[in-house]
């Protein structure tokens, strides 16, 4: 499976590292380019979600008719181009352009949609994991690097440095990625339609949440390199940029370490619920500390606290969205997921911005810890992802026909064939029958 999973997950790696990578001095980068305001500083953070919210959907949909490969080479090309226009730009208008072309190589959800088909879903915990750890690797090495390579090259060279990355990544592609099994099932003479993955609650949920957590996220790599450089009206500690790495390694260890018991937790034992409460506490927690302390002490900690809360999310987000959806519905219903995120990355970014240039940081605390209260009572509703399994049945011992035909039993949430594995998979849920049920509908 990891010979399989690697290879993807070394590609989203280097994608999110070029998105990452600018995020612990972009808001100062921003600032100091000509015609710049907070409110576009705020618009450059957020910028390149605009067009990640148009081209989301699309993507993922593409993905689903013409192939996975396909898709993300014409992704990355595209990105590639905007990483290139955010490195020569010279005023805070270009900056923007770059970030929406940036934006527009939308593959997120069409990388999540390959490896879930190249994981059975009892190993997709897994899959997942290996995924988020080389997300998290990413993040952590951008967040050292982006100070001191920003502080000391110029922060231009960070985006040469990402369309550097992503031609490795198309090299990847085409070297190391397999071809996805062929998958039949009952919905492949029909057309997949954007309000079909709106028709799940539990998908609507994940939705939403994806929604809270870009949002706060891109407030707060907002908020962190402002308040620990010059600030807004005198509003900060005086650190050089170059320095910031110190704010965000001891978070990216504690963030990392938060990543294992929270996919643990929440993949094997069924709790992710509660780990997703846990986190939004932390999250919470952490913003106070940020909005009201008059100490970089202080402040750290929040961004640590503001780590663990954010991290312990991540390996289990694009997990819980493929396990709700149809085997049809993976890479549309990745995609409004990407796209609910990129939504809150646009709106956090101007919202960071204004309430900055309007207010100061204690009043966007407060905008964040209202959004954790509603983000809180939300994730109280959702359903638990573990309330379904699937069985699989290999087609040498059990007849095709009668497998397809359980699709129209009320405790079965779909059926679909691997062909490339020659095995029948119906997925159902446990609270109606079990394994054992399912296979004495068979005989």
């Amino acid at each position: 499976m990891l010979k399989r999973i690697f290879p993807l997950s070394l590609i989203i790696g280097l994608r999110f590292f070029g998105l990452f990578v600018v995020l612990p001095v972009l808001s100062v980068y921003a600032l100091q380019m000509e015609g710049a305001t907070p409110l576009l500083a705020g618009a450059v953070m957020g910028s390149y979600a605009l067009t990640q919210i148009l081209f989301q959907v699309p993507f993922g949909t593409m993905s689903d008719r013409i192939g996975r490969k396909k898709t993300l080479f014409f992704g990355l090309i595209i990105f590639i181009i905007g990483s290139i226009i955010c490195a020569v730009s010279t005023d805070i208008y270009t900056l923007i352009l770059g970030r929406f072309l940036q934006g527009a190589g939308s593959i997120g959800a069409v990388v999540t949609a390959m490896i879930s088909d190249l994981a059975k879903e009892e190993e997709r915990a897994h899959a997942m994991a290996v995924m988020g750890a080389t997300i998290a690797i990413s993040f952590s090495a951008a967040m050292i690097i982006a100070p001191v390579v920003g502080g000391t090259w110029g922060i231009n060279n960070l985006f040469w440095l990402t369309a550097i990355l992503s031609i490795g990544a198309i090299v990847v592609l085409f070297t190391l990625v397999p071809e996805p099994p062929k998958i039949s099932h009952s919905y492949d003479k029909l057309v997949v339609k954007t309000k079909d993955v709106f028709k799940d609650k539990a998908l609507v949920h994940m939705y939403v949440t994806f929604l809270f957590h870009s949002s706060i996220m891109t407030m707060a790599f907002f908020l962190i390199p402002i308040v620990m450089t010059h600030g807004i009206n005198e509003d900060g500690f005086g650190w050089a940029r170059a320095e910031l790495w110190k704010v965000y390694l001891p978070a990216v260890i504690f963030g990392v370490l938060a990543m294992a018991p929270a996919a643990i937790f929440g993949e094997k034992y069924g709790k992710g619920k509660l780990i997703f409460m846990i986190s939004i506490a932390a999250i919470m927690i952490g913003f106070i500390a940020m909005g009201f302390s008059h100490s970089p002490l202080v402040f750290i900690v929040g961004v640590v606290l503001f780590f663990i809360g954010f991290n312990m999310f991540e390996p289990l987000l694009q997990s819980y969205v493929s396990k709700f959806a149809k085997i049809h519905q993976k890479g549309a219903a990745l995609g409004v997921a990407n796209t609910f995120a990129y939504i809150g990355i646009f709106v956090g970014g101007i919202l960071g911005g204004w309430m900055m240039q309007s207010f100061d940081r204690a009043t966007l605390a407060i905008l964040v810890i209202i959004f954790c209260i509603a983000w809180f009572i939300w994730i109280m509703k959702m359903q638990n992802p573990s309330a379904r399994a699937n069985a699989y049945l290999h087609l040498d011992k059990y007849n095709r026909a009668k497998i397809m035909s359980l699709n129209d039993h009320e405790a079965v949430f779909e059926v679909y064939i691997n062909e490339t594995e020659n095995i029948g998979v119906v997925k159902y849920e446990k609270a109606l029958i079990d394994e054992d049920g399912i296979k004495g509908l068979l005989k």
